[in-house]
C-alpha cells in the first residue's frame, strides 16, 4: 500500500500537533512510537482522515484524505485504543454486521460475512455474547472483526496491547503478527513493535527517527531518558 505524506501538518489553534513532514509508507508493518504528546496519533489519524492536514497533503493509493474521504475510509480500518468506545451495538455479532450494513450488503451476505470472520480469528462463540461481558483481548479481537469485515487493506491500531494482562497481550500480539493486511501500530509496547519492518518515532511534534525497531527504539530510550 502506498501512503504519502507532501509537507503534511496539523495545528490545532497557535498549538502544533505535528510539524510539516514528507515521506512514503509502504511497509508491511510499521510502529509508530514516541512519548505522550508527541504527534504519533495525529500522525496516524492522518492516513484515514479521523484528522486533517493544516497545510500539505496526505495520501492513501493516490486518494486524497480530504478530498476522498469516503473512498479512503475504506481502505484503511482503524481500531481505538479503546476499542468498547467503537462497538456501537450490543451484541457482537450485530456490532460486526453493523457497517456491512450501512453499505448496503443483504442479510444472506452479511451473515455469510460475519460468519467468516468470526471463523477466522476462531471466535465465533463471541457472536451472542454481549460486548460488555467480554475480556480485553476477546475486545480487541471483536474490534478487528468489526473493523476488517468491511475489506480494508490496512489496519490502524492505537495502543492494541493497553491495559491487557499477559495472556491477553499475548492473544493479540499474535493475531497481529497473523493478520494479511498492512499494519500500523501505535504503541508504548516496545516488544510488541521488535520485529516489525520500519518504527516511525514522534517527538515534540517532529518525526525524530525514521529506522528499523532496533535503531528507533533505542533513539527513543533516549529521549525518555
Amino acid at each position: 500500500m502506498d501512503i504519502r505524506f507532501d509537507n503534511a501538518g496539523v495545528d490545532f489553534g497557535a498549538r502544533t500537533a505535528l510539524f510539516p513532514l514528507s515521506l512514503t509508507l509502504g511497509e508491511r508493518r510499521i510502529g509508530v512510537i514516541g512519548l505522550n504528546g508527541s504527534g504519533k496519533t495525529t500522525f496516524a489519524r492522518l492516513i484515514n482522515g479521523l484528522a486533517k492536514p493544516t497545510t500539505g497533503r496526505v495520501t492513501v493509493e493516490g486518494l486524497d484524505t480530504v478530498e476522498d474521504a469516503k473512498s479512503v475510509l475504506g481502505k484503511v480500518g482503524y481500531i481505538f485504543q479503546s476499542p468498547q468506545n467503537q462497538i456501537i451495538l450490543p451484541i457482537v455479532r450485530d456490532d460486526i454486521a453493523f457497517g456491512l450494513k450501512a453499505r448496503g450488503h443483504g442479510k444472506a451476505e452479511i451473515d455469510q460475512a460475519v460468519d467468516a470472520i468470526l471463523g477466522r480469528f476462531g471466535v465465533p462463540h463471541l457472536a451472542a455474547r454481549r460486548a460488555h461481558e467480554l475480556s480485553g483481548g476477546e475486545l480487541q479481537l471483536a474490534a478487528l472483526c468489526s473493523v476488517l469485515v468491511t475489506g480494508p487493506e490496512l489496519l490502524i491500531l492505537d495502543e492494541p496491547t493497553n491495559q491487557l494482562d499477559l495472556k491477553n497481550r499475548a492473544l493479540v500480539q499474535k493475531t497481529i503478527a497473523g493478520l494479511p493486511e498492512n499494519v500500523i501500530v501505535i504503541s508504548h509496547d516496545l516488544p510488541l513493535i521488535e520485529d516489525f519492518d520500519r518504527v516511525l518515532l514522534f517527538h515534540q511534534g517532529r518525526l525524530a527517527a525514521d529506522a528499523p525497531p532496533a535503531e528507533a527504539i533505542a533513539r527513543y530510550r533516549e529521549l525518555a531518558a
